[in-house]
């Protein structure tokens, strides 16, 4: 199953045959099995969810009744694309009473826009509604009913997840959709699942060797090309969040060994999913996680509590902490391709995207240092892939570490022949991308995936982590909330740099923004609570600090600001 399926939906004749099929089809949903088993996963009273880029995510005691119908949802969407459909039970970085589940497009992406209400729709529906919900989305989609339909389904650690699985296996399996439960896998490892069973193993292979393998296999290519040997290099400690990471990688260092050796802590033997430790802590605390001990200079990085994103740091000399995170990240994998770019002589299109929360340095050193075009999009991973896909080579990193580089298939094409057809050390940069290509995790940011880029040009280039963390300095930054009556009173434009409403707010930030140099400040509405999120970076922490109070006073003043007013000092 999952072969090369197409992306056509049928179009009927005209909405009269239409009716006539979707009647039919009915007959195909058995709708007294729907019944039954909805029973057995029955939703709370007064119990309503929303579906947002993280999908659902909640406390585990009210997921049943979500998993069984996120169940039914992907047998609809895979019947409709006529392709595999993944669904990942985790709650990523929540701590470890949470859990959530979200769904994978055909080629590993997030599920579209259209099907989040329909996910949205399903999952708040009353029992007695259920039949009618899922007829009304059969019918706006154009689902066949008859068509194969198969779903394959992965899950975190926490002591929640067996069982929330076993209730997505249960909303497959009465729609009739066929499964393939991978079991305990990191959430990027079941989108390059996904992604693999629907171009016909062209990516490669849809088992968890399989992905083994192709990473690894690029990792120790790459690393026999560097030219140092020394050991200081080759050595990493890793803070695995107590979650799937640990176990992943465990299974999978012997893979890799001769190129990294890796120190897994936080590994899940005895720790709390995500407490204290893990790349959220990390970088919200600016510390590091508990149970590592770190000397000086030594290399170190946290994953999340699902491996999808990942931040480095070490202590200086002087035992300061210091924290690279995803813009420093996006900085060393940009900077890498493009050199290698111009090695085989290519003059392909690369392009970075950012978010508003990139730190202006980071925007700095790429397009005046490194010449490499950046672009902005809104906040979100789903904004950032989307906007990579634009560009021959596109580069994306949230701030927080989630990221990853995406190919166009011209340019993997472009590159293998280099690889076979040019001379000595143009072949050797062409044979360097190639593997990088193969290192990257195209379907989505992947913690285990990215260690292994960022450890294998750390050694072809012979840095230092304090070298890398020298390729630019941050520019001192702050981050409030301020917390108001409705947050849909902000509204903003130019990738979220600009508020439109209410009106003079603009205009009160661009004054107090000239007041500061090297200076720049946004405001955002939370996309989960009634708070309106506050950036503000300036050339040194009191000026950004005074500024960020400034903005925050204003936006009080001017966009419906309850509670205490926003107090100076942090």
């Amino acid at each position: 199953m999952g072969g090369e399926w197409g992306q056509s939906a049928i179009c009927p004749e005209s909405a009269q045959e239409w009716a006539i099929q979707v009647g039919q089809h009915l007959l195909d949903m058995d709708l007294g099995a729907i019944t039954k088993y909805s029973a057995l996963h029955a939703k709370p009273n007064g119990l309503i969810l929303q579906y947002g880029t993280a999908g659902f995510r909640t406390k585990a005691e009210h997921l049943d009744h979500v998993m069984f119908r996120m169940g039914l949802l992907a047998v609809l969407r895979s019947k409709q694309t006529k392709s595999t459909i993944g669904v990942m039970v985790t709650a990523s970085h929540n701590p470890e009473e949470d859990n959530g589940v979200k769904l994978v497009d055909p080629l590993g992406e997030m599920l579209a826009p259209s099907w989040e209400e329909h996910a949205t729709c399903l999952a708040n529906a009353e029992e007695q509604d259920m039949q009618r919900v899922l007829i009304d989305i059969s019918e706006k989609e154009a689902v066949n009913l008859q068509q194969d339909a198969f779903v394959v389904i992965g899950r975190d650690t926490r002591p929640s997840s067996e069982k929330l699985s076993q209730s997505v296996i249960d909303g497959v399996t009465v729609l009739g959709g066929q499964f393939h439960d991978y079991g305990l896998l990191t959430t990027p490892q079941l989108h390059y699942m996904v992604y693999c069973r629907n171009t016909g193993g062209r990516y490669g292979k849809a088992t968890i060797e399989g992905y083994y393998q192709k990473l690894s296999k690029a990792f120790v290519e790459l690393t026999k090309q560097a030219s140092c040997s020394g050991d200081e290099y080759r050595s990493l400690k890793v803070d695995c969040a107590n979650g799937i990471g640990a176990l992943k990688l465990r299974e999978m260092e012997h893979y890799f060994s001769q190129g990294l050796s890796v120190q897994l802590f936080n590994d899940g033997s005895k720790g709390k999913l995500n407490h204290l430790c893990g790349a959220d802590f990390v970088k919200s605390h600016q510390k590091p996680p508990q149970g590592m001990e770190i000397k000086s200079n030594e290399r170190c990085c946290s994953f999340d509590g699902d491996a999808d994103r990942i931040v480095y740091y070490y202590h200086d000399a002087d035992g300061h902490f210091h924290l690279i995170d995803g813009d420093k990240i996006a900085t060393l994998i940009s900077s890498f391709l493009k050199e290698l770019l111009v090695e085989i002589g290519e003059s392909l299109n690369i392009g970075v995207v950012q978010t508003a929360y990139a730190n202006g340095s980071s925007t700095r050193y790429l397009e005046e240092v490194m010449k490499v075009p950046v672009y902005c999009t809104k906040t979100g991973v789903k904004h950032l892939h989307h906007k990579a896909q634009e560009f021959d080579i596109g580069v994306y990193f949230e701030a927080n570490g989630h990221g990853t580089a995406l190919f166009s298939t011209a340019v993997e094409m472009k590159i293998k022949q280099s690889a076979e057809q040019l001379e000595d050390k143009k072949r050797k940069a062409a044979k360097m991308l190639e593997n990088i290509i193969d290192l990257f995790n195209q379907a989505a940011g992947d913690a285990i995936s990215d260690m292994l880029v960022i450890e294998a040009i750390l050694a072809l280039k012979g840095l230092t982590v304090q070298q890398w963390d020298a390729l630019y300095t941050d520019l001192p930054n702050r981050q409030l909330k301020v917390q108001v009556a409705d947050r849909r009173v902000i509204s903003t434009t130019n990738a979220e740099r600009q508020a439109v409403t209410p009106p003079g707010l603009q205009e009160a930030i661009n004054d107090l923004v000239k007041k500061y140099k090297l200076s720049r400040a946004f405001v955002r509405p939370s996309g989960t609570e009634d708070v309106v999120r506050v950036y503000a970076e300036a050339d040194s922490q009191e000026s950004a600090d005074h500024l960020a109070h400034e903005v925050s006073l204003a936006v009080f003043q001017l966009a419906g600001g309850i509670g205490e007013r926003p107090q100076p000092g942090f």
